[in-house]
């Protein structure tokens, strides 16, 4: 019997729980959540997505997105327009607000990153992040 200290599953919600609760605390300081910060990050590229074109890119259905949109309009960093062609479509956009943060934002998820894997080679990261995107598809 495998013990629970080898079981995959654990182990891999145990990494999770570690990077969460690092990177919440690095965004403290801005009053975002990990999930804000990630809603906030499929924005930057491309601006004006809907909320299922969001939930697409990363992995969420639009019922929680629903929520982490609300509280991010109500802080002050998106807002929600309705698409000019199908008023049942929600676009949102990052406001001023969340532009000037992207900088400063992009640091801390670096710093997240180096942090978690600060004792891992290059081979061993490069490694580490194709395992689990394979674990994740």
């Amino acid at each position: 019997m495998i013990s629970y200290r080898e079981n995959i599953v654990y182990l891999i919600a145990k990494a999770h729980q570690r990077a969460q609760g690092v990177l919440k605390g690095h965004l403290q300081g801005f009053g975002l959540t990990p999930m804000q910060c990630l809603f906030m990050e499929s924005l930057w590229d491309e601006d004006g997505l809907s909320v299922g074109e969001i939930g697409r890119l990363i992995g969420l259905d639009t019922a929680t997105l629903a929520g982490i949109l609300d509280r991010m309009v109500n802080a002050g960093w998106a807002r929600r327009e309705t698409d000019r062609d199908d008023g049942r479509v929600a676009r949102v956009y990052l406001t001023d607000k969340a532009k000037g943060a992207i900088g400063e934002l992009a640091v801390t998820i670096e710093r997240t990153n180096n942090e978690l894997l600060k004792n891992f080679s290059l081979e061993e990261k490069l490694l580490f992040k194709r395992l689990l995107r394979d674990v994740r598809d």
